[in-house]
């Protein structure tokens, strides 16, 4: 009862402090900075946050919270705009809303999709800041129970899913899941810091490849090329008036499925390590698994929009749990948010509910009123960014492929990055061209670590507890939660590849001739047998056992598919190829390889003379040349471009990417 009544009182002062005029002003400022932040791909909450911690020194500290709070709440709903308009993750917490909210904006629906996202994010950052109120409070003994062989099977559960998202071939989507797993584990390993797959050779390797690169190549790349080999708008008419009413109807008439995807998200986030990254997928798979007529996903299912969006939403109410009670980041936004309660002078972890539960509350629902300013703000919005949708994509490639790029480069400050980003690129545009799921390999590369580290630590620890006694090994290793996760596991696999012949996880693809699809998988093969050797002849067990066990997995997948290509005849569904006669590629005015090189022409002016210069060449050349405009036309669209690009660079206090031209001359900023 004292509990109980300690809460209520908590949760008074925590809205007396919310409701103060300046509190507001302050949630309000984060809410635009989140806005302002997320509609740029690749950025994200970290950015965002790093932004705000120098003005955080001598902050009041309810007013620091207001803050953070806002600009973390709203990244997850602003970054939709990109996911839907432009096909390109704003986030890792929204890639799995490309999949059909692209589409819908293809199609004229553009505003119908962001409709359905941002009321669908509002419900589920309400829901999942209701659920924390009340779920704070025993939330401890919950999220301890979660020890390693917890977190090994909810990890399985993740990769699950690929039997849901790999389309119409479930090994495909087996072997591009290990796939993404095998370049995951790429660099230092974290147990014994063996080197892997060329990392010894190529010091850039070493820390890995980051996470944001992998996701703008095997996304924003591929669309990109393919936008501009059409030369044409996303959509030729943005239909805002209907199509903006009937999302909200879409959203209410599916309302049960934005709560259960809520839940999840609520839930995923509580759990650290896993986060954005994949609970969007997770939802995705539920959301599929759910539908009794599956064949619109992959080309414009509203519920493939409402879906993900309750959820990474809900997963910011969930993610403060581990970073309120513990002070265990749940994500990367949230460990510079911790970073920005030190600078506050509030330290996160079990004092902070024992003696400032009204501070914790504080938090909650300064996320839950910033979900609600932020969807209002997107809302309001919506309409004249949906027009954009109905812009000739040509003039707005450059402006993307610059940001994307300049995205990237911040992942490491090194031009490694511009490579890494289009040799990503390159993979993801031959995975979309013969459909192997790249959501599949994206979930492989994110769940990576998480798989390796707890996979070495279960193994470690159950060894030591059989030798004590079977009885308490096997109580170990088969907790009641662990036998409940893995039962989801197996019915989540059976379903799904029951399922799989009427998922089109990319889109419906007519298939072409045998050669180059025999080809693609022949390469494939080619680099997991590489990684599976490489792997071999490393010393340290712990380091080499994952990615032997993942490898071997995957050469048997790309095996029995290669037999399979092999007896199959012509016009089989294994032989997919968007550039075959009746797919859309197959008519494109512009050819792949020519497109393509445009990007190619920016990575290497990039290394000449450095990342501005090469940004001014290369959108002169592309608007003058590719789109046509005049001299005037293209100089101007240029200058503004570079402009922002100084700005963003500037607010964020981050550098461009320099060439061989810095090394022999001095240049100033922005040109170093």
């Amino acid at each position: 009862m004292d509990i109980l009544l300690n809460a209520v009182a908590a949760l008074g002062s925590a809205f007396s402090l919310i409701l103060m005029p300046e509190q507001l002003l302050y949630l309000v400022l984060g809410v635009l900075l989140g806005l302002s932040v997320g509609v740029f791909p690749g950025l994200g909450g970290i950015a965002g946050l790093s932004l705000v911690l120098p003005f955080l020194y001598g902050m009041d500290p309810i007013a620091g919270l207001a803050l953070m709070v806002g600009l973390v709440a709203v990244v997850p709903t602003s970054d939709t705009f990109a996911s839907v308009l432009m096909g390109i993750p704003g986030s890792s917490a929204s890639q799995a809303t490309v999949l059909d909210g692209f589409p819908l904006a293809r199609k004229g629906e553009a505003a119908r999709a962001l409709a359905a996202a941002f009321v669908s994010s509002l419900f589920g950052g309400l829901l999942g800041a209701t659920v924390l109120t009340f779920f704070i409070l025993i939330a401890r003994p919950l999220v301890l129970a979660f020890g390693t062989p917890e977190m090994l099977s909810i990890t399985l559960l993740g990769l699950s899913m690929v039997a849901v998202l790999a389309g119409r071939l479930a090994l495909k989507g087996v072997a591009a899941a290990c796939l993404g797993l095998l370049v995951g584990t790429i660099g230092e390993a974290d147990a014994g810091g063996s080197l892997r797959m060329a990392s010894y050779d190529v010091p850039y390797l070493t820390d890995g490849i980051k996470l944001v690169i992998v996701g703008l190549g095997i996304f924003a790349i591929p669309e990109i090329v393919a936008l501009l080999r059409q030369d044409q708008s996303i959509a030729r008419e943005a239909r805002l008036g209907a199509g903006w009413l009937r999302g909200i109807k879409d959203w209410a008439a599916n309302i049960w499925l934005s709560i259960r995807c809520s839940v999840i998200g609520v839930i995923v986030g509580v759990i650290p390590g896993l986060g954005g990254s994949v609970v969007d997928w997770i939802a995705y798979g539920h959301t599929v698994q759910s539908t009794p007529d599956r064949s619109g996903f992959g080309s414009g299912e509203i519920r493939g929009v409402i879906g993900p969006e309750s959820s990474n939403n809900a997963k910011e109410g969930g993610g403060l749990v581990p970073t309120l009670i513990f002070g265990i980041p749940g994500s990367g936004s949230m460990a510079i948010f911790i970073g920005g309660l030190a600078l506050l002078g509030i330290d996160a972890g079990p004092q902070l509910i024992r003696n400032d539960l009204d501070i914790t509350y504080t938090v909650v629902w300064s996320l839950a009123l910033a979900n609600v300013v932020g969807a209002g703000l997107c809302i309001a919005l919506s309409g004249g960014i949906a027009r954009l949708t109905t812009i000739r994509f040509t003039l707005l490639a450059p402006f993307l492929l610059m940001m994307i790029a300049f995205a990237a480069f911040q992942s490491r400050q090194s031009l490694g990055d511009l490579v890494a980003l289009f040799s990503i690129g390159v993979l993801g545009i031959f995975m979309r061209r013969f459909d192997w799921s790249r959501p599949a390999f994206l979930i492989g590369f994110v769940l990576s670590d998480q798989a390796e580290n707890f996979s070495n630590h279960a193994v470690q620890i159950s060894g030591f507890k059989f030798r004590s006694g079977f009885a308490e090994g096997l109580a170990y290793v088969a907790s009641p939660i662990v036998l409940v996760i893995i039962a989801l596991t197996v019915a989540s696999v059976i379903i799904g590849i029951r399922q799989s012949r009427q998922i089109l996880s990319e889109g419906a693809v007519k298939p072409g001739q045998r050669r180059a699809p025999m080809a693609f998988l022949l390469c494939i093969l080619a680099y997991v047998t590489i990684a599976w050797i490489d792997a071999s002849r490393i010393n340290l067990i712990s380091d080499k056992v994952f990615p032997l066990a993942v490898g071997t997995v995957a050469i048997a997948a790309l095996v029995i598919l290669l037999v399979k290509m092999l007896l199959a005849g012509e016009g089989e569904v294994i032989f997919a190829d968007r550039e075959a006669d009746g797919n859309e590629d197959a008519t494109a005015p512009n050819g792949l390889w020519g497109t393509l090189s445009w990007f190619a022409g920016l990575l290497i002016l990039s290394c000449l003379t450095g990342f501005v210069i090469a940004v001014i060449l290369f959108s002169l050349a592309f608007f003058r040349i590719l789109a046509g405009l005049g001299w005037l036309f293209s100089a101007v669209l240029t200058a503004s471009g570079v402009t922002l690009l100084c700005f963003i660079a500037y607010s964020l206090r981050r550098d461009f990417p320099p060439g061989l031209l810095q090394e022999l001359v001095k240049l100033p900023w922005p040109l170093t």
